[in-house]
């Protein structure tokens, strides 16, 4: 980025938050294109518990993981994998539940969305302006509809009603021989829905389509957007009020997860790296500021708490916050379908209130 055009994003954000009645924020304080953010993390707020989940006894749910979540109104819309301690069919489903504020979220009940008997998982949830519609996000197979493994969408004319969902359609059929990838994400500008997932090997992917044919037609070949020491779970947005993205994707390192982040002018990349090593992590146990007394050590598949729910992806940088996935170390020695993962929220700490 040129120094001018960086010196345009920061007098925006200035601007921004004068009129919101905020201070005036240095570079470094922005947070989230600092090389060393900092974050303060939250009690477990959601975990896999029987007494809210519909019922499962010969093969009870172990983990919640791969949160998406939007206010719409005076609530949150929360959509989750939820996993069972089982293998085989109907051990990974998607999970749907909402409530006033966090305080409140351990208690509310959990709906599963009748979406296909085999695999689903993984969702994103967000409003699709063009169509007045919600849709989901998901990787998903259904052989019973000879339907394989790729992403698919499912829509809904109300986010609140977990009956509502369409079956899963491809938003493309995957050819024979390529790499479907997981971990789908889609975010849209004013032309275009770009679809970005990754396939475990250091390798970010992108595909496209016209607003006017999403969401399957016209799609095209995918192509690699990033090569990195990257795992899964790349999350994109639009700096809001800014002609910037920002991107942090989940990595490995030392045993654990982590998140790296990324910026770039274009959802057509290039992506330049912001925080990208485990010294210098988007979040890591190196920069959560009360690790000591966090009840996890590994910082997995989080999504951003957006400033809206439409197709664009929106994200504050001066009120970031994150839904993640989390589990200590003991937790996560456990074979992968055993981690009983729980959901926590990560608060960007500026540097002023230390």
């Amino acid at each position: 980025m040129s120094r001018a055009r960086a010196k345009l994003c920061f007098l925006t954000v200035v601007a921004v938050g004068l009129l919101l009645g905020r201070s005036p924020l240095t570079a470094q304080e922005s947070g989230i294109m600092s090389r060393d953010p900092r974050w303060r993390v939250s009690e477990p707020l959601i975990e896999a518990d029987p007494a809210r989940l519909p019922p499962s006894d010969e093969h009870p749910w172990v983990a919640i993981k791969d949160p998406s979540v939007v206010r719409v109104g005076e609530r949150w819309h929360l959509f989750c994998t939820i996993r069972r301690r089982k293998e085989g069919e109907g051990r990974i489903r998607i999970g749907y539940t909402s409530f006033e504020d966090w305080e409140s979220a351990s208690e509310a009940n959990w709906s599963l969305l009748e979406l296909t008997p085999d695999y689903h998982g993984a969702p994103q949830v967000f409003f699709f302006e063009p169509e007045r519609r919600w849709y989901l996000i998901y990787q998903a197979a259904d052989p019973a509809r000879g339907l394989a493994y790729g992403p698919c969408y499912s829509t809904n004319e109300r986010i609140d009603d977990p009956n509502g969902w369409t079956l899963p359609r491809p938003l493309y059929v995957v050819p024979e021989g390529q790499k479907a990838g997981l971990d789908f994400w889609l975010i849209c500008d004013e032309t275009h829905a770009h679809l970005f997932f990754t396939t475990n090997n250091g390798q970010m992917w992108r595909a496209e389509t016209t607003l006017e044919d999403f969401p399957d037609q016209g799609w095209s070949v995918p192509e690699v957007a990033l090569r990195a020491d990257i795992f899964e779970a790349n999350h994109t947005y639009k700096l809001l009020g800014q002609d910037e993205y920002f991107m942090f994707i989940e990595a490995q390192g030392r045993g654990r997860r982590y998140f790296k982040s990324y910026r770039a002018e274009s959802l057509r990349g290039p992506w330049e790296p912001i925080a990208d090593s485990i010294e210098h992590p988007f979040v890591g146990v190196e920069n959560v500021i009360n690790q000591n007394e966090s009840w996890t050590t590994n910082y997995s598949h989080g999504e951003a708490i957006r400033a809206g729910y439409n197709q664009r992806m929106e994200l504050d940088p001066q009120a970031m916050r994150l839904v993640f996935q989390g589990a200590n170390d003991e937790e996560y020695k456990n074979s992968y379908g055993l981690i009983p993962w729980r959901l926590g929220i990560l608060e960007r700490v500026p540097a002023s209130r230390d």
